[in-house]
């Protein structure tokens, strides 16, 4: 089977780990096939070209024209809207959805010197870091930048910054997680939708192959994350936000009792009643964020999980997410 992946070295890793599951469940070989996107190729800002989705589209042509059988993405980078003609046939287990923070002299956020240069190409982890540092008088400048995980922590060793932001997620996924000098609570940066998962797309089942291998990645979807990120995309696509918008959310579930917390079988995992659900949109300089949040019974269906969403980006709305997210996409 052919896995249609990006060139980066992040998403080879991540792709990597999706072939051996999939020929652990299929007991059939797995070839990964290199595919150069817009976004990789591009140096202007992801903003200005599209937002994150940009990594997506040749993928999804590849896959139309059946150059490859599946793809993987970072499911932070999918629009919201699933083309008729592709399956999102799995979403594995999440892994760690948090901010993390390389710094120079292995520096925590909080102890950054005054006038400190943070590097991130998100507009999300902008707002959020400027709003923190307005709040707690720390005295920041926010530094957009583009790149793989390299470039960016580059820009640290050679002291052009005092620090970059990345995800979690692909530095443990790199094996680099050692690197990282502080992790951002999701108190203080919520993470954009569907951060830290990964989506296994594949032709919707219009042949009885086609149908075969969605029934066969399915083995590898995690109900738990499938319906947290459902209901973060689902808020993101109504407050009508584009994959670059300063627009951040996590839905988890409601702590466990104690000893149960540190179990992570399914047995354990099914106790859990509730789910949370967290969103904030802001201005990029910090200074203005609506911040709310939501808690309801984990949703059992994929509708569930879309109105919990929905319920949520309403209230957002109300209190005038609208006029905080610049250019809103449609």
């Amino acid at each position: 089977m052919r896995l249609g992946t990006r060139r980066s070295k992040l998403a080879m890793a991540q792709s990597g780990l999706v072939a051996d599951a999939v020929r652990r469940v299929t007991g059939r070989p797995v070839e990964l096939v290199e595919i150069t996107t817009y976004g990789d190729v591009s140096r202007a800002h992801l903003a200005q070209i599209g937002g994150t989705g940009v990594f997506v589209t040749a993928l999804r042509d590849a896959l139309v024209r059946g150059e490859v059988d599946f793809a993987v993405h970072s499911l932070k980078d999918l629009p919201t809207t699933q083309p008729e003609e592709l399956a999102l046939a799995a979403v594995p287990p999440r892994e760690d959805p948090r901010d993390v923070i390389v710094a120079r002299d292995a520096l925590k956020f909080t102890d950054l010197p005054r006038g400190a240069r943070v590097g991130t190409g998100s507009p999300r982890r902008m707002a959020q870091l400027n709003a923190y540092a307005r709040a707690h008088g720390l005295d920041i400048e926010t530094v957009p930048i583009r790149g793989n995980v390299d470039t960016r922590i580059g820009y640290v060793r050679k002291g052009e910054l005092d620090a970059v932001v990345l995800a979690a997620a692909g530095m443990n996924r790199l094996g680099r997680i050692d690197e990282v000098t502080d992790f951002l609570s999701v108190d203080t940066v919520l993470p954009a939708p569907g951060q830290g998962a990964l989506a296994i797309e594949c032709r919707a089942g219009n042949t009885a192959e086609d149908a075969a291998l969605v029934a066969a990645l399915a083995e590898l979807d995690d109900p738990f994350t499938r319906a947290a990120v459902t209901a973060e995309r689902s808020l993101l696509a109504a407050l009508e936000a584009g994959c670059s918008a300063p627009v951040g959310a996590l839905a988890d579930l409601t702590p466990l009792p104690d000893p149960l917390q540190r179990g992570e079988s399914q047995a354990d995992r099914q106790i859990v009643k509730e789910m949370r659900l967290r969103g904030v949109v802001g201005t990029t300089d910090g200074s203005t964020l609506v911040q709310l949040s939501t808690t309801g019974p984990v949703p059992g269906t994929h509708d569930g999980a879309v109105a919990l969403g929905r319920e949520l980006a309403a209230e957002m709305l109300a209190q005038g997410a609208a006029g905080l997210m610049g250019e809103r996409a449609h």
